[in-house]
């Protein structure tokens, strides 16, 4: 497990009411925040029971103080439906009766997995965002680990140890990872892995395109955020077929890299001077007002 800042000159940038956890899982006031679990689907109908009964697993204990680690006030499970053409809507619609912390989504059309990710980011209620794959590669007693790291810093990333794909994916991937942190100066161990927690209104301030999901980390990192990395199981995907191919998995990504690193180039970051009645108070005490902090190559390990 391993810590990653943007920079440690800057200042973290403002979340709201939501502040960095302490030890425990709690919020400076003693506060225990709530998680809402962002799950795009398409076609999965399969999967979906045992991963809603995944899910609850890993979660409702910590609801009710039954296992060791950082508590939550309450948890959901936001199933975004990506305009599925199989029994979907009908597997969810029956999920719900067993399952009261399952709220579906349903597009009107198919928008893709960043998308659908961004539909669940503003369906969520809660402080925090989770993000997990439908197809079961995902193992949500993983996600349970990185809520349990998070306290101390602003997002929890996984990173997968031993990919359970094809040997083509796997070349794919890590070269991917290789020319990302290259070309924007960072050390993310797996920029593609969707197992990650971050508070829903960064989730909310990220710009949104499609192919964003690949990007989380390095537009967290670019936002100020202090980041842990944990590793993550990958399982063999059990139902269905790989939504991704040559194309959209490796050459969009290509064209999408260089769009980031101009958003990380022209990142805003301004900070408000303190107000006549502020000037007393010890800059330690005045929150910060950057809504974005500048280029991303003092990202480093720590």
């Amino acid at each position: 497990m391993s810590s990653m800042r943007h920079d440690p000159s800057h200042r973290r940038p403002i979340l709201g009411s939501v502040t960095r956890l302490v030890g425990d899982g709690s919020d400076v006031r003693g506060r225990r925040p709530s998680l809402s679990i962002i799950v795009p689907a398409k076609n999965e109908a399969d999967s979906l029971p045992q991963l809603v009964a995944e899910i609850t697993a890993a979660f409702r204990p910590k609801v009710l103080g039954q296992t060791e680690g950082s508590r939550l006030d309450a948890f959901e499970i936001v199933v975004v439906d990506d305009g599925s053409t199989d029994a979907s809507p009908n597997v969810l619609r029956d999920l719900m009766i067993e399952t009261p912390e399952l709220r579906p989504v349903t597009l009107a059309r198919n928008v893709g997995q960043s998308g659908a990710t961004a539909a669940g980011f503003r369906a969520a209620r809660f402080d925090y965002v989770a993000i997990l794959d439908a197809d079961l590669q995902n193992n949500p007693a993983d996600l349970a680990s990185l809520w349990d790291a998070l306290p101390g810093h602003d997002a929890a990333l996984g990173w997968r140890v031993k990919r359970e794909d094809v040997w083509s994916k796997r070349v794919i991937s890590r070269w991917a990872n290789g020319v990302r942190n290259w070309v924007l100066g960072q050390t993310i161990r797996d920029t593609g892995c969707s197992v990650r927690i971050f508070p829903r209104e960064a989730a909310l301030r990220l710009p949104m395109f499609h192919g964003v999901h690949r990007f989380f980390g390095p537009l967290l990192l670019r936002d100020g955020c202090k980041i842990v990395q944990v590793p993550v199981t990958h399982r063999p995907r059990p139902h269905g077929i790989s939504h991704y191919n040559l194309w959209n998995r490796s050459l969009k990504v290509i064209v999408d890299l260089f769009g980031v690193a101009w958003l990380m180039r022209r990142a805003i970051r301004y900070e408000l001077a303190p107000s006549p009645n502020e000037a007393a108070i010890p800059p330690a005490n005045r929150s910060s007002t950057a809504l974005a902090t500048s280029r991303p190559n003092a990202a480093k390990e720590s």
